[in-house]
């Protein structure tokens, strides 16, 4: 691993050269430390057939710096739970994480259990502004009768929630687009966010875009070498270029910072290899976000 500080230089030019005051990402991770070590140790046991280093593996405080050495203005602090009674202490943690470091979108999460609402009704009021679902590590069923006052409360307020529910890198019981799908249809008005374009069922996703106006998709890991040789045969397809192209007003751009095995600036430039153009990439990189959050 070479210096991640050395990068700064790199990820900077890239925005200025766009004429952007910075970047927006809508897919960090910050966690309690012994949450963030179970992730990094997942990661690191080669779940996915081969080895995935933590090209970030620093203290808080350094990944913090970091980041706003490469000028990304907003990030968020995305976490969620893997079994129930975890999320509202993950979101009081969360809102002081935020409340502490001014750049981060404050962040929250939910479970499916019989006091959803209830946390997630007080983190609105808190002031969260993001939320994250993680479909495939909760290994819930999106549409749980449990999450209907949640995604209604979500609905009504237009308060984001990034949702992992594609099945890449690996399917979970609940993945897929269809089980979303059936969330949309009882909460057509829901600000989803579909993590990692939803790979690798892009297509469905992309026709969830257009059929939900405020059905986003984040950039997370697509298009990176790494993504690509996990399942190659689940890469982004050439022939869906055009209808990305076509949702750019609905493309944000996310990482997954700092728990990617690559350099931050190998995603920038991933998605300027796309051919998309400048318009594209200054949208995705930052006026997408900044008009979705109101920043």
């Amino acid at each position: 691993m070479t210096d991640p500080a050395g990068e700064a230089p790199g990820v900077v030019a890239f925005w200025q050269d766009l004429g952007l005051p910075g970047l927006i990402d809508v897919h960090t991770h910050f966690m309690p430390e012994n949450v963030l070590a179970k992730v990094w140790a997942f990661f690191e046991g080669g779940q996915f057939g081969q080895p995935w280093p933590i090209y970030y593996r620093r203290p808080q405080d350094e990944r913090l710096a970091l980041l706003r050495a490469f000028g990304v203005r907003r990030f968020t602090g995305l976490l969620y739970p893997h079994k129930p009674a975890m999320a509202a202490w993950l979101n009081s943690w969360s809102a002081d994480f935020a409340a502490a470091n001014p750049e981060v979108l404050h962040s929250a999460t939910f479970f499916p259990e019989p006091d959803a609402g209830q946390y997630v009704a007080a983190a609105l009021a808190g002031g969260a502004s993001i939320f994250k679902a993680h479909v495939q590590v909760g290994a819930y069923d999106p549409a749980d009768e449990l999450l209907t006052p949640v995604w209604g409360q979500l609905a009504e307020a237009g308060v984001p929630v990034v949702v992992h529910c594609g099945s890449g890198p690996t399917p979970g019981p609940f993945t897929g687009p269809e089980r979303f799908a059936a969330v949309l249809a009882r909460h057509p008005r829901l600000t989803a966010i579909i993590a990692h374009l939803g790979a690798p069922e892009y297509t469905e996703f992309f026709d969830l875009a257009g059929k939900y106006r405020n059905v986003h998709l984040d950039t997370t890991m697509t298009f990176t070498d790494f993504f690509t040789q996990i399942r190659p045969d689940r890469a982004f397809p050439a022939s869906e270029l055009p209808r990305l192209a076509d949702l750019g007003d609905r493309i944000l751009l996310g990482t997954d910072f700092p728990n990617i095995p690559y350099p931050y600036l190998h995603q920038l430039e991933a998605l300027a290899g796309t051919g998309l153009g400048r318009p594209w990439l200054r949208a995705v990189c930052h006026d997408n976000a900044a008009r979705l959050l109101g920043l």
